[in-house]
């Protein structure tokens, strides 16, 4: 399949990733289509971060890796984001001119993610000193100030309160209205029933299930086709580095 059919903004055809003697992927396919909130889910060392960062382009990989030309415009926020030793507001700025934004464009662009964030009147503060969900959110704004066509997502909301996931949660329900394609790994699976259109289980470095969320949340284990799908989804399944 090529990027173009579908419309596809990403597509994996046998992908593989190989961290020394240790499969992290073995022979995914996979695609994003335009507007798709992906969550990537499964027990610790399934490999929903090496996926992430081989949609990305941040690793080696075996197989073919196929990007729409409209698509080169891509940002990944980490579990813990890099924040730079300036302020909320120049933090923005920095990233917005490394993205190329032009200069007319920066200050109105980080004034309205500032807002959405919820940040603007801490704009001053050192982004080192706000709180991690805050720390989470800036880095949110900083996302999509730069107008991403694809936005990843590693754990966004990892180590967070229980307010402060529900304004991340939030922040990342407005962007998918506003037909942002997302692609978030998560271990919260309430959290991906109820943001993701899509749900990708991942288990031992292959894809095992790939489906809209209703789907995968209400299948019986013959449509799931894999019996440790079932048992992850009853919390029996938690971490896996075979």
């Amino acid at each position: 399949m090529s990027a173009a059919d579908d419309d596809a903004m990403l597509t994996l055809d046998g992908v593989g990733v190989r961290y020394g003697h240790v499969t992290a992927l073995h022979d995914v396919n996979l695609r994003i289509a335009r507007g798709d909130f992906v969550a990537l889910i499964g027990a610790n060392g399934s490999g929903k971060t090496t996926l992430l960062q081989a949609l990305h382009g941040l690793v080696a990989h075996s197989g073919v890796r196929t990007v729409a030309p409209d698509t080169a415009a891509q940002v990944m926020v980490f579990q813990r984001p890099f924040m730079l030793r300036l302020s909320a507001w120049n933090n923005l700025l920095l990233g917005l001119w490394l993205a190329d934004v032009p200069a007319g464009e920066r200050v109105p662009r980080a004034t309205e993610a500032l807002h959405r964030a919820g940040l603007f009147e801490l704009r001053e503060r050192q982004a080192r000193a706000l709180s991690g969900g805050q720390q989470q959110r800036l880095a949110l704004a900083r996302a999509w100030a730069t107008r991403p066509a694809v936005l990843f997502l590693d754990e966004p909301t990892a180590n967070l309160d229980p307010s402060a996931k529900r304004e991340i949660e939030s922040m990342l329900a407005d962007f998918a209205a506003a037909g942002m394609t997302l692609v978030m790994s998560t271990h919260n699976l309430g959290q991906a029933k109820r943001l993701a259109t899509r749900v990708v289980y991942l288990d031992r470095g292959a894809i095992r299930a790939d489906m809209p969320t209703a789907r995968f949340f209400g299948a019986r284990l013959a449509d799931h086709l894999d019996e440790r799908a079932d048992l992850f989804l009853k919390g029996e399944l938690t971490w896996d580095m075979e």
